[in-house]
C-alpha cells in the first residue's frame, strides 16, 4: 500500500504553496480574493501575504495594492524554462524600447498552449499594463501568443485546443476566427490584441528568430488600449522589430 501523499504535510506550508498557485489563474490578488480561495480568515490571508512578500515570492503594487509574482517566484520559473540566455540577452533591449515607447514591454515563449511572460519592462505612465513576467496566459488570447501560434501546423493547434477557446473576454477569438487571424499573422510578420486577454488592454507583437530562421519568442508592447489605437502601428512594429533584431543579435554573438 503507498504512502499517503497527505501525511506529513505542514499546513500552514500548504496554505502558502496554494497561495502561490492562485496566481496561475489570477496574475492579481487582493487580501479578500485570497481569504475567499483559500477559506481563511482576511488576517491570515494578510500575514501569509507579507511574509511572502518578505522573501520576495509575490510584491505589491504600490497604486493598486494588490500582490503579484515577486522576484524570487519569477527566478524559480525562469530557471525552470532554461531561458536564462534569452533573458539575459533581452532585458537591455527590453528595457531600452519601453524608455523609447513610454509603453511596457515584454518577452514571451510558447509553453504548451499557453505563453510565458519571461522578461518586461514597465512605462513609467501613471495609467499603464503591468509586466507580467512567470505569468501563463492562453496563447490564443495574446498579441505574443498569436505570433507563435502562426507557425504551428493547422492539425496540431486543432489537437491542442480540442474544446476550442475559453472566453477570457467577450472579444476573445472562436477557434475559427482565430485560424483565420494567424494567416494574416504569418503575411504581415506581427499580431494584435485589442480586449482579448483583458478588457481595456491592447498590444502588438513581432516574433524573434534564431539564426536559422526559427521563431523562438515574441517581443510584444501592450498600453491601455485607447491609448495603443492612438500610435502609429507602422512605427510600433518597425520598433518591435528592431528590438527582435537586437537581440538576436546578442543571442548569436
Amino acid at each position: 500500500m503507498g504512502a499517503d501523499p497527505a501525511r506529513g504535510r505542514v499546513e500552514s506550508v500548504d496554505t502558502a504553496l496554494r497561495l502561490l498557485l492562485l496566481l496561475r489563474r489570477q496574475p492579481e490578488l487582493r487580501v479578500t480574493v485570497v481569504a475567499r480561495q483559500l477559506g481563511v480568515a482576511a488576517s491570515t490571508a494578510h500575514r501569509l501575504l507579507t511574509t511572502l512578500q518578505a522573501r520576495r515570492f509575490i510584491t505589491q503594487d504600490r497604486v493598486t495594492r494588490t500582490y503579484r509574482a515577486g522576484p524570487a517566484l519569477i527566478e524559480l520559473g525562469v530557471q525552470s524554462t532554461g531561458s536564462f540566455p534569452l533573458r539575459t540577452a533581452a532585458e537591455p533591449h527590453l528595457r531600452a524600447l519601453a524608455g523609447r515607447m513610454g509603453e511596457t514591454v515584454n518577452l514571451l515563449v510558447l509553453e504548451d498552449t499557453s505563453v510565458r511572460f519571461i522578461a518586461g519592462y514597465e512605462s513609467d505612465q501613471r495609467v499603464r499594463t503591468h509586466v507580467l513576467t512567470g505569468t501563463l496566459l492562453p496563447a490564443y488570447a495574446v498579441s505574443g501568443g498569436k505570433v507563435l501560434l502562426a507557425e504551428v501546423p493547422r492539425e496540431t493547434l486543432r489537437a491542442m485546443y480540442p474544446q476550442g477557446l475559453r472566453k477570457l473576454t467577450p472579444r476573445t477569438k472562436t477557434f475559427t476566427k482565430l485560424m483565420d487571424e494567424l494567416s494574416l499573422v504569418m503575411m504581415r510578420g506581427y499580431a494584435v490584441n485589442h480586449g482579448e486577454s483583458e478588457a481595456g488592454l491592447s498590444a502588438v507583437a513581432v516574433p524573434l528568430k534564431d539564426h536559422v530562421g526559427r521563431t523562438i519568442a515574441a517581443v510584444a508592447m501592450s498600453a491601455p488600449t485607447p491609448r495603443l489605437k492612438a500610435m502609429d502601428l507602422r512605427e510600433i512594429v518597425v520598433q518591435l522589430r528592431e528590438c527582435a533584431r537586437q537581440i538576436r543579435a546578442d543571442l548569436a554573438y
